[in-house]
């Protein structure tokens, strides 16, 4: 029988991880199974981690092992057992996968452009998370750049509507945008969307000490000032903060230091996963309140505004010359690290969940020993 390893995380404590080897189960009419052959790791990815729960990430693709949990990952898969009209072995698509060596789906409303996952437990989970790509067709594939499709096009969705959402009337005032864990890719993929507006906020990237050089390499913030000086921000200046850090400690200083100017409060990402727990000093603080922003809503509205058609026309525009940008071979802003096996995953991982990953790296990987990554 087909070996399938899955990555497993105890949902109490990130920190604890085993791997999992099982056999696969036959296909039942209608589903199909596909190698995941790459996909990316990042700070992201914790991010999902952080909040399994409470937005229901773990539900994705269930354990069936109380305490335990699969991260979901964005990568590439291709088929190699089909049981589904209209999905043949050796297509392959973009989407969200467990982390694991092998996936079983059961595609629906099955076109050319990819397919809808519509096994049971996956319904009342949000559809743009249950879409499959062709890489036959898709205005966003570029085969020379798989690696930066997978490391960037799931953050960089999200950069873009919240650069959308901020200049969508809800800066309030704000004349300076705060972006914390500058050196993230989320976080710099909206500082370049925001520095492409004419007349736009000013950007100024939260950092810490050691991914200063980095961050200002980047050249997309317009200042770069670490934690340990934020309060040399003018206090009276009116900001959004943008907090991709999910620090409660860094998150306060802020309020306190900015009171009424803090017209804005958007929470994204935990990637200081230690600090992010919420506390009591959430509660009271000044200013704006803290909102978590849900990019699949924003994508909706402007979808519903413009048709599906125009936001996706829009959004491949702006990621086109992103990824020109990013992979400049002049100047490329980070170096692709391709690793593949069980103990390699787990490094990455580690590295990203004890903030030990280098700014400059990104991360394409697969737990299938010495397979599918190098072809990226």
């Amino acid at each position: 029988m087909l070996p399938v390893t899955t990555f497993l995380v105890a949902r109490d404590d990130l920190h604890r991880t085993r791997v999992r080897t099982a056999s696969a189960a036959p296909l039942a009419d209608g589903q199909a199974r596909l190698v995941v052959d790459a996909f990316a790791l990042t700070a992201n990815n914790i991010t999902y981690a952080s909040f399994g729960d409470s937005m229901s990430y773990w539900a994705f693709f269930p354990t069936h092992e109380d305490g335990w949990g699969c991260i979901p990952v964005w990568g590439f898969g291709t088929v190699v057992e089909s049981a589904c009209e209209g999905v043949a072995v050796g297509d392959r698509f973009y989407g969200y996968f467990p982390m694991a060596s092998h996936v079983v789906v059961e595609p629906a409303r099955v076109k050319k452009s990819g397919f809808v996952d519509a096994v049971a437990h996956r319904e009342p989970l949000h559809r743009l998370y249950n879409q499959y790509t062709a890489n036959a067709g898709d205005a966003l594939y570029d085969a020379s750049h798989e690696a930066l499709q997978l490391l960037f096009r799931p953050l960089f969705i999200t950069s873009f509507v919240i650069d959308d959402w901020l200049l969508d009337g809800h800066l309030d005032g704000a004349r300076a945008v705060l972006v914390s864990s500058a050196s993230s890719k989320t976080a710099y993929g909206l500082a370049w969307a925001l520095s492409l507006r004419r007349d736009g906020p000013e950007v100024i990237a939260l950092t810490s000490a050691r991914n200063v050089d980095f961050v200002t390499r980047l050249g997309c913030y317009d200042r770069v000032v670490t934690y340990d000086a934020l309060e040399s921000i003018d206090a009276a200046t009116p900001v959004a903060y943008v907090d991709f850090a999910g620090d409660r400690a860094l998150r306060s200083r802020l309020h306190r230091h900015f009171g009424d100017a803090m017209r804005v409060s958007l929470a994204v990402g935990a990637s200081h996963v230690d600090a992010s727990t919420p506390g009591p000093d959430d509660r009271d603080l000044p200013g704006a309140k803290t909102s978590f922003f849900f990019a699949p809503a924003q994508i909706k509205k402007r979808s519903d505004e413009w048709g599906a058609d125009g936001f996706q026309r829009r959004f491949a525009d702006a990621w086109h010359a992103f990824v020109a940008r990013v992979g400049d071979p002049g100047r490329p802003w980070i170096r692709v690290v391709e690793a593949a096996g069980p103990e390699a995953v787990e490094s990455v991982y580690r590295a990203l969940l004890e903030g030990r990953a280098q700014a400059d790296e990104g991360h394409v990987v697969s737990l299938r020993d010495g397979a599918g990554v190098e072809r990226l």
